[in-house]
């Protein structure tokens, strides 16, 4: 009984001691990625990202404004300020200091995992720090991608995840802004599935959000209201006049949906899920139900949880 007794008590100083580290690691992070976007909302430099996504967007929106491709298209159209919110939020409330300050944990917790059942305490599986940095960053950037492309696909094909992916696909008029119109759900469903990726690579966070930058100028002008006629580039790279029919009301009879491409459209056209049966300029956009689908945020994040 005694040694029993000590066994058990071991064990549970144990467990309050390994959930009080990830409370710390919690507590740490969070605040720590707080003071890091309140640093950055006060102190402009040419490195500041909460900046450079505003300029990003005023650049883009200057060219829907001087070269519309719906020219009857209103300039502030429908639910602009709503998808200006989610942009913030979904970069910078949620994506940096929410969910980052979650998943820190989580990979903490996971990574102890390793270490302890299979001895595994570095998941680089790919050494590239070797290479030139501009390659690192490609490698980076078409690995990604690629995670990111199967990812969309899973969240037309899951019928949960499809319902979480509905509040991007309830824009009916097509902006630069409507890019970052997403559920907080989807940043869980996309992060989740590129960690071990990207960690067994072993690249860095800077580096990280350096080509998620890049991915957030692709992704702005593939949904703003532009033409932007890239010849046999678009082969290769996503564009407005593709991605338009990503987001079609009347999908092919038998798809779930089309043009999954984030930044490069080459996986579509490899993969045979390339679509674009002609100028899609004025196409109806959205799904069935459309019209009825909520417009306000909190009513748009509870919607996938709702049965009807």
């Amino acid at each position: 009984m005694g040694h029993g007794s000590l066994t058990n008590d071991c064990n549970t100083v144990a467990s309050n001691s390994t959930t009080m580290h990830y409370l710390q690691t919690f507590n740490q992070s969070f605040t720590g990625y707080a003071s890091y976007l309140a640093n950055e909302v006060l102190n402009p430099h040419w490195g500041n990202f909460f900046y450079w996504l505003i300029a990003i967007s005023l650049f883009v929106y200057a060219l829907e404004l001087l070269f519309p491709w719906r020219k009857n298209q209103p300039k502030v159209r429908e639910d602009f300020w709503l998808d200006t919110f989610y942009m913030f939020f979904n970069f910078f409330l949620f994506g940096l200091v929410g969910y980052a300050a979650v998943s820190n944990v989580v990979s903490q917790a996971f990574n102890d995992f390793l270490a302890n059942v299979f001895g595994i305490r570095n998941l680089v599986a790919i050494n590239v720090a070797l290479l030139p940095h501009w390659v690192q960053l490609l490698i980076l950037f078409i690995v990604r991608d690629f995670v990111q492309w199967n990812t969309h696909r899973l969240l037309h094909k899951v019928p949960f995840l499809w319902k979480v992916h509905k509040v991007h696909h309830s824009v009916r008029e097509m902006g630069y802004a409507a890019h970052l119109r997403y559920h907080f759900g989807e940043t869980i469903v996309y992060r989740t599935i590129e960690y071990l990726p990207l960690a067994m690579i072993g690249f860095g966070i800077q580096d990280f959000l350096l080509v998620h930058l890049f991915t957030i100028v692709i992704g702005h002008l593939n949904h703003a209201n532009i033409y932007l006629p890239l010849g046999p580039l678009k082969y290769i790279l996503n564009n407005p006049q593709m991605h338009i029919w990503h987001h079609v009301k009347d999908l092919p009879k038998g798809s779930s949906g089309v043009n999954y491409g984030i930044s490069l459209s080459l996986w579509d056209y490899l993969f045979g899920t390339a679509w674009i049966p002609r100028d899609g300029r004025d196409i109806k956009l959205g799904f069935d139900e459309v019209d009825e689908y909520p417009h306000g945020f909190f009513s748009q994040m509870i919607k996938p949880f709702q049965r009807k």
